[in-house]
């Protein structure tokens, strides 16, 4: 595959990513024990933050690549 290609491939991700990261963000206040809903809402949001951070890191290695590459 080739690497703009992929780069694209994975900014479009990180682009739908940080907006369900955003929605989740919405009314959330951290984890309230003892409550099943908050807890669940904090799975999710870390799960969001995690994927956004890994495609944030994957591009940022991908360029890094193709600028050795262009040297």
């Amino acid at each position: 595959m080739n690497k703009n290609k992929k780069i694209s491939e994975l900014k479009e991700k990180l682009k739908k990513y940080e907006e369900r990261l955003a929605g989740e963000m919405i009314g959330y206040r951290g984890v309230i024990h003892e409550s099943a809903v908050s807890e669940i809402k904090h799975s999710k949001v870390m799960v969001f933050k995690a994927m956004v951070e890994q495609l944030r890191n994957e591009i940022q290695i991908l360029e890094q690549k193709e600028a050795i590459n262009k040297e």
